[in-house]
């Protein structure tokens, strides 16, 4: 069993099971990350870890899978008007100024498709996706917005800021 303390400067101080532990100079604790290191009996060499995190005051674990400041990535296919400036435009403002998401919407062609790439805290993006899926009701003026296929995808941190590329 290892404890972590994780501190407000980002610094921390790890206990391991041994009574051992690694220390770097701060101030104030802030949440506590405990560790569970278990050998799978028919594997001897590999090790499973179980991460849970607690609050320091509260000590109600959360799964890391639904912290809401995980970074993740999506990609979206969509369909409708989006080779429309005004489509492309509620977009840009919903995913970059609203969200303050990173990634990017593909060019325009000729079909009515395009690709959304987007990466940002868990949160935002899954407001993200709700919004895409509203459909009409998110862009307005009778412009068409269908959501054909989400893909989870590993952040890539490219980006910068959100990009609507043109041709």
């Amino acid at each position: 069993m290892l404890n972590l303390f994780v501190f407000a400067a980002g610094l921390a101080v790890i206990m391991h099971s041994a009574g051992a532990f690694t220390m770097a100079p701060t101030d104030v604790s802030v949440m506590t990350l405990k560790v569970n290191i278990m050998q799978q009996s028919h594997f001897s060499s590999s090790t499973t870890t179980k991460l849970s995190m607690t609050d320091s005051n509260n000590e109600t674990p959360t799964s890391a899978s639904d912290d809401p400041s995980e970074i993740i990535g999506r990609r979206i296919m969509v369909t409708g008007d989006v080779n429309g400036g005004y489509v492309r435009t509620c977009i840009n403002n919903e995913a970059g100024r609203f969200r303050r998401l990173l990634g990017a919407m593909s060019p325009p062609d000729d079909s009515n498709n395009a690709e959304i790439y987007v990466e940002g805290k868990r949160k935002q993006v899954d407001a993200f996706l709700r919004w895409c899926k509203r459909g009409r009701k998110s862009v307005g003026l009778s412009q068409n917005l269908e959501v054909l296929e989400i893909i989870e995808e590993d952040p890539t941190g490219l980006y910068d800021g959100f990009y609507v590329k043109t041709k």
